[in-house]
């Protein structure tokens, strides 16, 4: 699943839940809604597959509305060796039940400096990822997630680089 699965799970998911909950509102299918803003930090390590191993931290902002049930975020990463990616895009969550239990995906379009670490073939890089967390009472998030960055085939050599994180995420109202 290190391949834009994430996006296109996210793009699946996120239709589905719009067709079964949003459509039939008064704001429609793709009608903005506010939504809490928060700010998230994570520390992970990037994964030996293609790229060294490592430690990455990164840094995300998800704004204050949605489209549907889509919300919109900002990230910022810098990896050890340099590599630094910064990029906007969708997310897509759902509540696990009556649980304080949550599973996100996410799909943001960016641009990458390989810095001293793996050069993914060119500046512009997709990261798509899945997390699954708890939520406590006052809206604070603890999370476990994967991401996967690539070019999706844009130049000719795509290694993809993965980070497995924990996330912290806190709501800004």
């Amino acid at each position: 699943m290190a391949d834009g699965t994430f996006a296109i799970a996210m793009l699946l998911a996120g239709l589905a839940d719009m067709g079964m909950n949003y459509c039939g509102t008064s704001t429609g299918c793709l009608g903005r809604t506010d939504d809490v803003p928060r700010v998230a930090f994570s520390g992970g390590a990037v994964l030996e597959r293609h790229a060294e191993a490592g430690g990455e931290v990164y840094l995300r902002y998800d704004l204050g509305h949605r489209n549907g049930p889509f919300g919109h975020a900002v990230g910022l990463s810098v990896g050890h060796r340099g590599e630094t990616w910064f990029g906007i895009g969708q997310t897509w969550k759902m509540d696990l039940g009556s649980t304080p239990l949550f599973a996100e995906l996410h799909a943001m379009t960016g641009v990458y400096h390989a810095g001293d670490g793996l050069d993914l073939g060119g500046p512009i890089a997709f990261r798509s990822g899945a997390e699954i967390g708890w939520e406590g009472r006052q809206g604070w998030r603890v999370g476990l997630g994967f991401d996967h960055r690539s070019h999706a085939g844009l130049y000719d050599d795509n290694p993809g680089v993965e980070t497995v994180h924990l996330r912290v995420s806190i709501p800004l109202k």
